[in-house]
């Protein structure tokens, strides 16, 4: 667990302990769905990432496939390896974003000596999906 700064007096609680992986809960009604530590953070961050890209992934491996219907026989020999690529690809996407974003999180939060809701990875795990897709469409001019 990372060190915690010396200006927290009791942080984290003294009965804290890592939550189980989804853990969305409304905070008043569980006191206790909090996140502490940056490893928490990133792996929660991680774990949403990998599966929001991997739902989003997937979907578009749908459409390309769904693309091919009626077209002759022959490209769907080879067909077969596109969700594999596209898996390997989103995995590799989102081990990387997420891991930086929930690094940073997890950092941030520990250093303010906040506690981290649950529902904070969950969103910027939305938002690493979005900008995932926005990045994906040319833009006239650059930026």
């Amino acid at each position: 667990m990372a060190t915690t700064p010396r200006d927290c007096p009791n942080y984290p609680p003294d009965d804290y302990h890592s939550l189980p992986f989804p853990s969305l809960c409304w905070p008043p009604q569980n006191e206790y769905c909090s996140l502490y530590s940056v490893r928490d953070s990133w792996r929660f961050t991680l774990l949403w990432t990998l599966i929001l890209f991997a739902l989003f992934h997937m979907g578009t491996t749908g459409i390309a496939l769904s693309m091919q219907i009626g077209k002759p026989r022959s490209p769907w020999k080879y067909l077969w390896i596109v969700p594999i690529v596209y898996a390997v690809v989103a995995g590799a996407e989102a081990l990387f974003t997420g891991s930086i974003v929930g690094l940073v999180l997890g950092a941030v939060y520990v250093s303010g000596c906040y506690e981290m809701p649950t529902w904070i990875p969950f969103i910027w795990g939305w938002i690493n999906v979005i900008v995932l897709i926005v990045s994906s469409f040319t833009i006239q001019g650059g930026l």
